[in-house]
């Protein structure tokens, strides 16, 4: 039986909420992976990593971040080694999951048409950004050129801690909306996002992050699902592509 943990960074100040968030995101996962043992946690609650290596000491990492970065290549396999698992299986982030661009389009077009905002609209991501890495902001840059050439929104981009600041690149004239691609909604998207928005007067809806949509599940079982085909051991049977349980 294959074994698999999401870990997401979590929120140092209130770290049982988001804790709760990716034990349920793993139980949406597992409707996707049958025949998995899925748990979620996060590296803010104490204790909660090394509870999670000590049930599922052979699973594979999914690193619920939106880049690849300090967090996934350095603080991550340390956290990890210190809990005992000294070589581990981890697959890349979320943020660069197949399909994720695609995600994003479905969304800002569902939403657009939702709020009866013309696809021409102004589609703004909110992202995390760093002073000192291009991490986040490259990945994003590279969503946001992919949505130009395959949507006809006007795409813009805007960081909480580097510029473009947040705040700057929402002042829209005209019809917009914003899609912040944050994995969880801790307290960028609860607090600093919807600060930023409402400081530059910016008045269209602001969608939740894209981690925390239900077609999430998906790209991580898919994912998960692609890990094991690729890992099968010799006269193994080949994993199917991701489906929920029930569902053919």
């Amino acid at each position: 039986m294959p074994d698999a943990l999401l870990i997401a960074h979590g929120s140092p100040a209130d770290p049982e909420p988001q804790e709760r968030a990716l034990q349920a995101l793993a139980a949406r996962v597992r409707l996707w992976c049958p025949g998995w043992r899925i748990r979620g946690t996060t590296l803010a609650l104490p204790g909660a990593l090394e509870r999670a290596i000590a049930g599922l000491p052979d699973a594979v990492i999914f690193p619920f971040f939106m880049a690849e970065g300090w967090f996934t290549r350095k603080q991550l396999p340390k956290r990890l080694a210190e809990a005992g698992m000294t070589a581990p299986r981890q697959l890349a982030a979320f943020g660069h999951s197949a399909g994720l661009t695609a995600l994003a389009r479905e969304i800002a077009l569902k939403a657009a048409r939702q709020h009866g905002l013309p696809e021409t609209a102004t589609l703004l991501l909110a992202a995390h950004g760093s002073q000192v890495s291009r991490a986040s902001a490259n990945r994003t840059e590279e969503i946001a050129a992919t949505l130009r050439t395959t949507t006809t929104f006007r795409v813009v981009t805007g960081y909480v801690e580097e510029t473009p600041l947040l705040h700057d690149a929402a002042r829209i004239d005209g019809p917009a909306l914003c899609l912040p691609l944050f994995a969880t909604r801790a307290g960028h998207v609860a607090q600093d996002v919807p600060e930023a928005l409402a400081a530059a007067g910016f008045s269209g809806p602001l969608l939740p992050a894209i981690g925390e949509s239900p077609e999430a599940a998906r790209l991580i079982a898919d994912a998960l699902q692609s890990f094991l085909s690729e890992n099968i051991p010799a006269g193994g049977t080949r994993a199917d592509p991701a489906q929920p349980v029930g569902e053919t």
